[in-house]
């Protein structure tokens, strides 16, 4: 049986830059967004966990954002997440809840997200490499096992590399479209 699987590949590839428009949905040009937290991770309970997983985030003004920390224990972990994942908000604490005011969108702080998006991208595309990385791995697994010839692994490396070209072009489509909107809003 070939280990090698394009449609696996593909959908691999694929997931990279629908995460990719995820991470980019949450640079908001001002307005609140509750995804813009969706990257925090806080050190809760002795690990690393994603604040959806310690707190409730919601948007309750257009340009407020507010966490609801189920455990008043963390409040201050979660406060140094928010800080250490560099989104350019200041926490306020009130109790268990943090409020995070938007920021006017000084062209300063239009830079620093447009240079979020590009580190965005970058880690998409990587994450793409690294799919066609395995997928030759497979193939040349599969041609050492004599389950393909040498001409199928050459033919089918073309394939997965074409895939790579396109889906790499669409994280950099998604990243140039995303900084775009931030410079000129």
């Amino acid at each position: 049986m070939p280990q090698y699987d394009k449609a696996d590949i593909e959908r691999r590839m694929n997931g990279a830059v629908e995460a990719l428009k995820g991470d980019l949905g949450g640079l908001r040009t001002g307005r609140a967004n509750v995804s813009l937290l969706d990257p925090v991770v806080c050190e809760v309970y002795g690990s690393m966990m994603p604040l959806s997983q310690v707190a409730t985030v919601s948007a309750p003004e257009a340009r407020m954002l507010s966490v609801q920390v189920w455990d008043k224990t963390n409040v201050s972990a979660v406060e140094k997440g928010i800080s250490k994942a560099n989104l350019g908000l200041n926490p306020m604490t009130d109790g268990q809840t943090i409020r995070l005011p938007m920021p006017d969108l000084t062209e300063e702080r239009r830079k620093e997200l447009a240079k979020l998006a590009g580190q965005y991208a970058e880690k998409s595309k990587i994450a793409i490499r690294n799919v066609r990385r395995d997928g030759m791995e497979d193939l040349k697994a599969d041609e050492k096992k004599k389950e393909i010839s040498e001409d199928d692994r050459k033919r089918l490396e073309d394939e997965v590399q074409k895939l790579t070209d396109k889906f790499v072009a669409d994280a950099d489509e998604a990243a140039a479209k995303k900084e775009q909107e931030i410079l000129t809003q």
